[in-house]
């Protein structure tokens, strides 16, 4: 009777140890994977610049405000045109009409007149009249210019470019790591991409009055070189 009783406790606790021993057991990775994140960089002669020009005129009316400018932003369009800007690359981009206050302590705002505003976006596709345009609208009545921000009009050769030294970066990388760990790069897993062009300055801002600037020169303008940047992410396999 004591034997049988023996042999069923140990049944017992060998069935108890067995889950204990299949929830211990290590998952081992088939294989070693490497994961890099890389920057490719190309660079151009930009060929194609993007500048704003605004009048803002101000009168005691509303429609007198209204009326002058939108003189003056009739001879600014039609400098543009003489100029060569095709109509496809001047778009009107902001036209506003706001009422002007005076403020006091203590006492309610005074309205004292109005203020219109009419801005255009222009392409410039002749990077070397960029400063004669310019000193163009000043003469005509644009008493706000921003910019110019240059950029590439087909932007997709130079990030090709950038992709391909992305991925040359982002292998050699992983040559490097896989020969310190005794390894060797089998294969590409995945390949994921981020960035894209970037112009490389943001665009500065020229606010000039017509009064101070009625004998001066075309300003110059230098149009430099312009980046594209692409990040990629790519997965290694290694043996």
């Amino acid at each position: 009777m004591r034997t049988a009783t023996l042999l069923a406790l140990g049944a017992l606790a060998a069935t108890a140890a067995t889950p204990v021993a299949a929830e211990t057991a290590p998952s081992v990775p088939a294989e070693t994977l490497l994961s890099l994140t890389a920057t490719g960089e190309s660079t151009r002669v930009p060929d194609v610049a993007i500048i704003s020009a605004g009048v803002v005129t101000q009168a005691t009316e509303a429609r007198a405000a209204l009326t002058a400018n939108n003189s003056q932003m009739t001879r600014v369009v039609a400098a543009l045109k003489k100029a060569g800007i095709a109509e496809r690359d001047i778009q009107t981009s902001n036209i506003n009409l706001n009422p002007q206050y005076t403020y006091e302590e203590r006492k309610a705002p005074q309205l004292i007149g109005y203020q219109a505003n009419n801005t255009v976006t222009v392409k410039l596709r002749k990077l070397a009249s960029a400063g004669d345009v310019i000193d163009a609208l000043v003469t005509q009545g644009a008493n706000q210019v921003n910019g110019p921000t240059f950029g590439l009009d087909k932007p997709e050769e130079a990030t090709n470019e950038a992709r391909l030294d992305a991925v040359k970066k982002a292998r050699s990388r992983a040559d490097l790591y896989a020969g310190a760990a005794g390894l060797r790069v089998k294969r590409i897993v995945s390949i994921s991409e981020g960035g894209g062009y970037q112009p490389p300055y943001p665009m500065p801002k020229l606010q000039m009055a017509r009064a101070e600037t009625a004998d001066a020169a075309a300003p110059p303008v230098e149009a430099g070189e312009v980046g594209t940047n692409v990040t990629v992410t790519v997965v290694f396999e290694l043996q």
